[in-house]
């Protein structure tokens, strides 16, 4: 008998136990490639104010955030810490567009599995170095506005695709290599090792969302370059940050043109 994959998606989303998640989450995998899903669309999806997550970190408001100097223990740990939430929040923001979007091909839920596969090893990864620093996760509080906009594209793809892989993700590609070479000046080089890897795999997690958001746009007939504007405008408020890494856009997707409106709406904030 076969596993239902948006009862699946439902579990690893909502769980909040961190090991457990991640367990789901590679069982998922397996049953994957195995062919051992069905994708009968039995229940229509919840929204889900909030994904599944331990009750540490505190989330506050981007702006309480303190700032930490990264040549002390605790601004190095907070650094480390902010991008392990990060990551944190992807797993779940993967197995939300796999949840909640129906009636997509198959490629669709394949495609953010796989994202959430590779956001656990991210997490991992991140979270046994800050570990060896003398911290774990939770000892920062960290702000939740990826999840908060997750929620508010909860009901439609396009909107989905455009906003979060293509412009909150897509923002980790432009500032990763000066967060590199800051740790690297401070001698973290665990650290930088581990987010290449992480800067590798988050090419193909935006490539994927620049992929699905232009088969959505083509399949409703809607021009890319317009939607993507309108949509940057309506639900991103306080605009857009530079510098964008243009060259690693484009290996993501994304075309000249589309960086054009970007830089476009940066300068005019």
């Amino acid at each position: 008998m076969k596993t239902n994959f948006f009862e699946m998606a439902y579990n690893c989303l909502i769980n909040q136990d961190i090991t457990q998640k991640i367990t789901l989450t590679r069982e998922a995998d397996r049953l994957w490639k195995s062919g051992q899903f069905d994708f009968d669309d039995l229940e229509p999806p919840q929204l889900i104010l909030s994904a599944g997550r331990p009750e540490k970190p505190l989330l506050v408001s981007p702006k309480h955030l303190i700032s930490r100097k990264l040549t002390t223990k605790e601004g190095h740990a907070a650094l480390i810490h902010a991008i392990v939430h990060i990551e944190f929040n992807a797993i779940n923001l993967a197995w939300d567009a796999a949840y909640r979007f129906r009636g997509l091909p198959v490629d669709f839920y394949g495609d953010w599995l796989q994202v959430a596969v590779e956001e656990a090893l991210h997490f991992e990864l991140l979270r046994g170095h800050l570990q060896s620093l003398g911290f774990d996760y939770g000892d920062f509080p960290a702000h939740n506005g990826l999840w908060e906009l997750a929620v508010e594209t909860a009901d439609d793809v396009l909107s989905r695709m455009a906003l979060v892989p293509r412009v909150m993700e897509a923002r980790g590609l432009d500032v990763t290599p000066q967060m590199m070479e800051k740790l690297k000046q401070i001698n973290d080089l665990k650290a930088v090792e581990h987010l290449k890897i992480i800067y590798r795999d988050e090419i193909g997690h935006v490539s994927r969302g620049s992929k699905w958001f232009h088969y959505v746009c083509e399949k409703r007939g809607l021009n890319s370059k317009e939607i993507f504007l309108d949509l940057i405008r309506k639900h991103l408020k306080s605009g857009l940050k530079l510098p964008f890494n243009q060259e690693i856009r484009l290996q993501a997707g994304f075309t000249p043109e589309e960086i054009s409106i970007l830089y476009a709406l940066a300068n005019n904030r």
